[in-house]
């Protein structure tokens, strides 16, 4: 008889589901806000599904809200629920019904701006906004995210590259449909959409994870939890080609923090290894943002 006891499931209290379904009610909201009073009314398409269902929309009269729900569901079912897993299936699909119900809400209220270039900057800031606010809650809006995704482990092309040729072909049917030049107008909405939603999942104030190949780990340690108030882990590490024992710092900053940080290690060490990489979220620990003095 086998010793191994089942993993005991763990389940995470109300107060997560809550929040995380809030902030995709909320999310949903604002990105609906800013498909119905600035990109729709202009003939000005985003990437993906979302961009699909307003050109079917404008195609048979029916509503945005409808094609949204129907082009979602076969791949929320094959790639989200089959795939990645079911929150994550049900998460998109609540985002989804969401935004569908919101848009019928918002479209009666006509569009904020005539000026298609207005539009796409300021329809896309709010609706990069709503649709970081969903994916920062664990959905999506897109199936097209979901296609890209599964072929990434099936084939030599990156995820981004995947969206990347969908959203080509989509944004150059919309040409077809509403005139090249809504087309472009629809290339400037969907870049500033990618460049808000990555704000909003990564921040104003990014992050850095900073490793420090140095002699000196007991002064640079010291200094940085001293003048620095940060944190640091040691590792022990062994030179490649001496095989030379080498200790490694490994610590968090902000982005105002980098600068400082350098001058502190140099200073300890001038012969130090330094690098630096963004970190897109923190999770535990006690790290919090700091201002420098």
């Amino acid at each position: 008889m086998s010793d191994t006891k089942p993993a005991i499931k763990q389940h995470r209290p109300l107060s997560f589901y809550v929040k995380k379904y809030a902030m995709i009610f909320v999310g949903a909201i604002i990105a609906s806000i800013g498909l119905e009073l600035f990109l729709i009314p202009n003939n000005v398409i985003d990437g993906g599904v979302v961009g699909v269902s307003i050109m079917m929309s404008s195609i048979t009269g029916l509503s945005f809200g409808l094609f949204l729900v129907l082009l979602n569901l076969p791949f929320l079912y094959w790639g989200g629920y089959r795939q990645i897993g079911k929150n994550f299936a049900i998460a998109t699909l609540v985002a989804i019904c969401f935004l569908s119900l919101w848009s019928a809400v918002f479209a009666p209220v006509g569009r904020v701006t005539e000026d298609p270039f207005l539009a796409a900057i300021f329809g896309g800031i709010i609706d990069g906004l709503g649709i970081g606010l969903i994916i920062r809650a664990g959905g999506s809006l897109d199936g097209t995210e979901i296609v890209a995704i599964i072929m990434d482990k099936r084939s030599v092309f990156s995820v981004g590259e995947v969206v990347m040729f969908i959203n080509l072909f989509i944004l150059s049917s919309a040409g077809l449909l509403y005139g090249w030049d809504k087309a472009m107008y629809s290339l400037v909405a969907y870049f500033v959409i990618a460049k808000m939603i990555d704000v909003v999942i990564k921040g104003l104030d990014e992050s850095y994870a900073v490793m420090i190949v140095t002699d000196a780990h007991e002064a640079v340690t010291s200094a940085l939890n001293d003048r620095l108030g940060r944190g640091v882990t040691l590792l022990h590490g062994a030179g490649g080609y001496t095989g030379d024992s080498k200790e490694v710092l490994y610590c968090v900053v902000t982005r105002l923090e980098v600068d400082k940080l350098k001058e502190i290690v140099l200073e300890k060490d001038s012969n130090a290894f330094v690098t630096i990489n963004a970190v897109h979220d923190i999770v535990g620990g006690r790290f919090k943002k700091k201002a420098i003095h």
